[in-house]
């Protein structure tokens, strides 16, 4: 489901970025293939530094389908950056990349916050946040961070998951399936 970012993967990646209903989205864009390549190789380097976390989104074949990156890592906290080529749109990929890749920031790597600046613009994935469950609205929490974050042209809203949300999230669920298994049983 998710790998370390490659840059042989960055042809099929380009392909998906560029794409209308996506390109507007994606935190770190390139207007051609080689731009794109060089942004992968930083990218890379940036990780190997502890600057961010980055991983590309596989389907059930293994072809990449999009990335999912935590930004500017201080603190044990950063900023979620992901998107999908819009073929995968709608199809389930976007939460089995989060959860798996939450599991490695909280479990794994010792993150303890993960922030999502959402353009107000953006209803698709503004309603995406808010459906989940250990996902908290932090304009008002953190107004500081939004102040910082509103400071360009576009103005975003701010949203905050720690890792004791998701933990319990998780407990919760994982509870729910225990349930349901042995009433079958």
């Amino acid at each position: 489901m998710l790998k370390k970012r490659d840059i042989y993967d960055s042809h099929t990646l380009y392909e998906h970025m560029v794409h209308p209903d996506v390109f507007p989205f994606v935190r770190h864009k390139a207007n051609s293939f080689e731009e794109y390549l060089f942004l992968t190789k930083q990218t890379i380097e940036a990780e190997e530094r502890g600057e961010l976390i980055s991983r590309t989104i596989l389907d059930e074949w293994g072809s990449p389908i999009g990335t999912i990156s935590l930004f500017d890592i201080q603190d044990k906290a950063g900023f979620l950056g992901t998107w999908i080529g819009k073929p995968y749109h709608g199809k389930g990929y976007n939460q089995m990349a989060k959860d798996a890749f939450f599991n490695e920031l909280f479990y794994e790597l010792d993150i303890e916050t993960i922030f999502l600046r959402i353009r107000k613009q953006n209803i698709r994935s503004t309603r995406a946040a808010e459906k989940l469950p250990y996902v908290v609205n932090a304009n008002e929490t953190r107004a500081h961070l939004l102040e910082q974050i509103n400071n360009g042209e576009d103005i975003f809203n701010l949203f905050e998951i720690t890792r004791d949300q998701y933990t319990i999230y998780k407990y919760h669920n994982a509870s729910e399936v225990d349930d349901q298994q042995l009433k079958e049983a």
